[in-house]
């Protein structure tokens, strides 16, 4: 379901034998701090305790339930920086912070919540701790004209190294809006292509 021209909402299900991800399922709730967030995770736990039992005992749970895959492409960036104790962390470079309780995702979640007599649910990193959480971690070794502006040419060569090459999602320099596996496997093969075949040489030996 399209929002607008930058977010959209995808159904995605989780395959079978994935069950031991309900060990990481929380209400969703939101808070200013962890201590409210906390808070109402409990309440939330007493007020509905039967519909949060059966997301941990369900008997199929990869089978009865599915993701809302809330994907939205915003103009912004991280950078990777070292500290003095020698510590590599990212922070804001421009643009507004992605955050673990988007008010549009959350409320399309509820809608689908009552339709289907469910239970919306997220990961407990983003409800404790308002970390958000995505699956589709990209850049790190942008493709860039020299090696001033990436860390790999357009050939996914690495600058100022023989035959190195990056081919992974860490040369994707922003997120697309979409599942990136087909973009990241369409550059990898178009690099691969471009690699001389080696000819074997053949000998014959004469008795």
């Amino acid at each position: 379901m399209h929002l607008d021209e930058s977010r959209h909402v995808e159904p995605v299900k989780y395959s079978s034998g994935s069950g031991f991800w309900r060990l990481f399922m929380a209400p969703m709730v939101q808070g200013s701090n962890i201590f409210v967030r906390f808070y109402r995770i409990i309440k939330d736990f007493f007020i509905h305790p039967l519909d949060n039992l059966k997301i941990f005992f369900v008997d199929d749970w990869s089978k009865r339930t599915h993701i809302l895959l809330y994907m939205e492409s915003i103009d912004s960036t991280l950078r990777l920086v070292r500290s003095r104790a020698g510590f590599i962390f990212s922070k804001p470079e421009k643009g507004p912070l992605p955050t673990a309780f988007n008010p549009k995702a959350q409320e399309i979640a509820r809608k689908i919540e009552t339709i289907i007599n469910g239970k919306a649910m997220v990961m407990n990193s983003e409800t404790l701790l308002g970390v958000p959480t995505t699956a589709h971690i990209l850049g790190g070794a942008c493709m860039g004209e020299n090696a001033s502006t990436g860390v790999i040419d357009k050939a996914n060569m690495v600058f100022n190294y023989k035959n190195m090459m990056i081919c992974d999602g860490s040369m994707i320099s922003a997120n697309p809006g979409v599942n990136p596996s087909l973009s990241i496997t369409a550059i990898s093969e178009l690099a691969m292509s471009k690699i001389p075949i080696k000819e074997e040489l053949s000998a014959s030996v004469l008795p």
